[in-house]
């Protein structure tokens, strides 16, 4: 595995971790349990499920309760359940040892489609609850509003570029806002449950996550139905951006 992509890994988990230490998804998840130990968190040794930071109520009226409920205990529930069973099936030569997110998303080509989805939707939906908030939105401050400044001219521009990401995604998945291993801000999507941390082909951007946004129907559609664009519009303001920051800087 390319030792700079490791320690992107690394640092983002440690980073996440650090920056949600006292939330419930920071009490359940030590960073060397989300991605670097040899197994998994919890429940001797499969993939465990972890409470939200804050109540399914707590980001509204932007993003509605029921959404919340169903997308974190149904849909999120639904990608763990679904991770253990078909890592519990898998030829245990391919992974060895180590059935880490970082092992999996590594040798993720040689994998079933079961697992790239549901891995994906694992870590995905972690960072994904962590990147929001009550009260949240705004603008970020520190380093990372200097590098989007610079990287897109203007936080205004960013925002377009980034919501545009999210409106040409065809179909299920999501957009991203991800730091390069040389240090770039880049503003892209993915298909389904894939991530810029996965070794395919399909993934043009590879690096560190800074912002998730699930752009999956299932994320807006009771409250906004098919407006896609209305949904991205309310997700501003529940926006984290220190966990952003943290995950930027670490």
């Amino acid at each position: 595995m390319d030792n700079n992509r490791r320690d992107f890994i690394k640092k983002s988990a440690l980073a996440l971790a650090a920056i949600t230490a006292g939330s419930a998804i920071g009490n359940t998840l030590a960073p060397a349990k989300f991605l670097e130990n040899e197994t998994t968190p919890l429940d001797e040794g499969s993939f465990s499920k972890e409470s939200l930071p804050y109540a399914y109520d707590a980001l509204e009226p932007h993003i509605d309760k029921l959404t919340m409920e169903i997308h974190h205990s149904k849909h999120y529930y639904g990608y763990i359940t679904n991770l253990n069973k078909a890592i519990g099936e898998l030829d245990g030569s391919i992974l060895g040892e180590k059935k880490s997110l970082n092992n999996m998303f590594d040798k993720m080509a040689k994998l079933p489609l079961a697992i790239r989805n549901n891995a994906g939707g694992y870590y995905n939906h972690f960072l994904f609850w962590s990147l929001m908030k009550p009260n949240g939105g705004g603008e970020p401050k520190g380093k990372l509003a200097d590098a989007i400044k610079t990287s897109f001219g203007s936080f205004d521009e960013f925002k377009k570029q980034f919501a545009d990401a999210g409106m040409k995604r065809f179909g299920s998945g999501w957009a991203w806002l991800v730091k390069t291993k040389e240090g770039k801000l880049v503003i892209t999507s993915t298909a389904n449950q894939d991530n810029p941390l996965m070794i395919l082909d399909s993934v043009e951007v590879k690096g560190t996550p800074v912002l998730a946004l699930d752009v999956w129907e299932h994320a807006y559609y009771i409250k906004n139905q098919n407006k896609r664009a209305d949904y991205i519009a309310s997700w501003w303001n529940v926006v984290n951006w220190e966990t952003a920051e943290g995950l930027y800087s670490a």
